[in-house]
């Protein structure tokens, strides 16, 4: 029964994370969604930047710390291995809905893409960055990633095989392409307000800071695999000379 429990647990939070991933990507697009990042009363435009960065800060410090090798040490003590990812996939997704709720609109444009064909394109090819996240992440192994590998070899009482290095398609190009996508997502709006040159830039710094981290727990677990793919393969500019 608490392995039954455990799997029907984690396909709620892999649903919960898979409509809310489709929400943001309207939410950042402005497409289909009744609430985009240009959308609602801006009100006080000082506290609606505090409110926003707050909301991002969250964000970030649940993606950091939740993934951090010595929290999940100590986590694991509390929740069961099995649904400890699909944990980590509940609490992202809580802070993703939350941002999506609450965020405040700084609709002040920056910048603005005036024709209607370069603006479709721009629009076309944030929709191309959010595909080359979902499609990195099943070239990875995207029900591991999401926590629906762990809960289901728990239910059938296997074991999960360690982890392996691999670096499929994509990631022969750059070591993240994940993040790549995020950005060409994130900065490809044919209208930039205030409010998403916040987010796009708030992310930005937040990805680079996460690859440092994250690759500091890659080299711990896969060693000098990890470093000799690092010296080859580009961080996130698929040319040669840019690590």
């Amino acid at each position: 029964m608490s392995r039954m429990l455990a799997f029907l647990y984690g396909i709620v939070c892999y649903l919960f994370f898979f409509v809310t991933f489709l929400y943001a990507i309207g939410f950042v697009t402005g497409l289909v969604v009744p609430k985009t990042i240009d959308t609602g009363t801006m009100g006080n435009a000082t506290g609606a930047f505090i409110v926003d960065l707050l909301l991002l800060s969250v964000f970030a410090l649940q993606h950091s710390i939740m993934a951090r090798a010595g929290f999940k040490r100590v986590w694991t003590k509390i929740v069961p291995p099995a649904i400890e990812r699909s944990t980590y996939v509940l609490f992202a997704t809580l802070a993703l809905a939350l941002l999506c709720w609450q965020w405040r609109p700084l609709p002040m444009i920056v910048w603005q893409v005036t024709n209607p064909a370069a603006a479709m394109i721009l629009v076309a090819l944030s929709l191309v960055g959010f595909g080359l996240v979902l499609t990195s992440t099943f070239l990875i192994n995207h029900f591991e990633l999401f926590g629906l590998s762990q809960v289901m070899s728990n239910l059938i009482g296997r074991t999960m095989p360690a982890p392996r290095f691999r670096m499929p398609l994509f990631y022969r190009l750059v070591r993240h392409p994940i993040y790549l996508g995020f950005l060409i997502a994130f900065w490809s709006a044919p209208v930039m307000s205030v409010g998403h040159l916040l987010f796009a830039a708030m992310t930005s710094a937040y990805i680079v800071v996460g690859i440092l981290f994250e690759e500091r727990d890659l080299i711990a677990v896969f060693g000098d695999e990890y470093r000799r793919y690092r010296a080859r393969v580009p961080m996130l500019l698929p040319w040669r000379g840019v690590k």
